[in-house]
């Protein structure tokens, strides 16, 4: 069951919601940030919030003022980058010692890389979960170039369907980062939704792609 908490994400603006899952005998801690069309209660952050318990691995949960607030359009770039920051000590104060990792869906998996490049979270690595290396129609790679500037070990979770990551430019982008390294789901789109002639179960997905986190958190 998940814990309700609130911490104060930006002077200017004030406190947002939080959920922190723990379960008992947690070895890591995932601040898992949300994509930008959908909250911390989305069932993708909901199932993947479970099947990490299942494996050990404890998630903070948490939104971005405009989500809290109930708009569409996302907060400015320094407003997110100061509420991963904020996310991160208070996850940190939350749990009291777990190490951490952190990242999340699309948007927010890409605003905590920027906020790391500018200055170190303290976590032992970044997992992102369908890494927007661009915005839909538009392919190129002007959302890496801060990449470079990370330090930490990073996790590209991708389906060979993501409309907003080609691998064709991605997966360069990602050989040239040190301790980066690209976990891909196959057939699985930007929210890892395969076709039904996959043959493959959604469960089934989810479950892969909580593998690779729980696997990149344990080898840290």
């Amino acid at each position: 069951m998940a814990k309700t908490l609130r911490f104060n994400a930006t002077e200017a603006r004030g406190e947002v919601s939080a959920l922190l899952e723990r379960p008992r005998g947690a070895t890591a801690l995932y601040v898992l940030a949300h994509g930008a069309g959908a909250g911390m209660a989305h069932p993708f952050m909901e199932e993947m919030a479970e099947r990490l318990a299942s494996r050990k691995i404890a998630t903070f949960r948490y939104q971005f003022h405009y989500m809290e607030a109930g708009k569409r359009a996302p907060d400015s770039p320094r407003v997110l980058i100061e509420t991963v920051r904020s996310a991160v000590a208070a996850a940190r104060r939350a749990t009291r010692g777990l190490p951490l990792i952190a990242g999340g869906k699309s948007m927010g998996g890409r605003v905590t890389s920027v906020a790391e490049a500018e200055e170190p979270l303290g976590v032992y690595g970044l997992a992102y979960l369908g890494y927007p290396l661009y915005p839909a129609g538009r392919p190129g790679t002007t959302r890496a170039h801060h990449l470079p500037d990370i330090h930490v070990p990073q996790l590209y979770v991708q389906g060979t369907r993501d409309a907003l990551a080609d691998l064709k430019l991605l997966k360069p982008v990602v050989k040239k980062l040190v301790g980066a390294k690209i976990h891909v789901v196959e057939g699985g789109d930007h929210s890892f939704r395969v076709l039904k002639r996959s043959g493959r179960e959604h469960a089934e997905v989810m479950d892969e792609v909580a593998d690779a986190v729980a696997g990149f958190a344990a080898a840290l």
